[in-house]
């Protein structure tokens, strides 16, 4: 009996072969995800700011186009390999950093201080079923917290402002002058706080 053959080896794969069956993203694919993500996170981010507060639209737009120009270049056919890095650190900073970050930041102290004192002016009116928040509502919901409306009167500065008239100065504390944030009241009971 003639043996049989020993079984041939496989032959070896060349070099790379692995790697190709892994396909990567095409930059057009990479380039629309990046286009979509960005546009949900700038509206996401935008709404998540309580509607009382600036919402800064002008500023969170200018970021949302420099997001979606870096965006476009994921898209470019290039072999250089620092344009698509670019392209994809600019869409991380501005079009997910930037945006997140300015709706974290919207709430300093002194702004959740003003919008708590906003809601209890707001409440107080309803109670009286006024149509309006009374100056007299603000410095009571102030002054009950802890703090107060106007500046602060000092030898340099005795003269007290934003006190009688909206836009109302409200500080967090009876002692303390800066930060301080402006509340005003629109249509009657609509509460608008911004840094001033």
């Amino acid at each position: 009996m003639n043996p049989e053959p020993p079984n041939p080896r496989p032959a070896p794969s060349e070099p790379g072969a692995a790697s190709a069956k892994v396909r990567a993203v095409p930059p057009r694919a990479a380039a629309g995800i990046a286009v979509a993500a960005c546009l949900v996170i700038a509206l996401a981010a935008a709404f998540a700011v309580d509607s009382r507060l600036d919402r800064h639209w002008i500023l969170r737009g200018i970021t949302l186009v420099v997001a979606l120009a870096c965006a476009a270049v994921l898209a470019g056919e290039n072999d250089r390999k620092a344009r698509p890095i670019i392209g994809l650190v600019g869409v991380v900073m501005f079009g997910v950093v930037f945006p997140v970050s300015s709706t974290t930041w919207s709430q300093p102290p002194e702004i959740k201080f003003a919008l708590a004192v906003a809601d209890d002016a707001k409440a107080a009116a309803e109670k009286q079923a006024a149509s309006t928040v009374s100056i007299a509502d603000v410095k009571a919901a102030a002054e009950a917290r802890g703090g107060a409306i106007g500046t602060l009167k000092t030898d340099r500065s005795p003269t007290v402002r934003g006190a009688d008239a909206y836009p109302l100065i409200i500080r967090a504390k009876q002692d303390q002058g800066r930060p301080w944030s402006c509340l005003t009241f629109v249509h009657g009971l609509d509460a608008k706080v911004r840094a001033c």
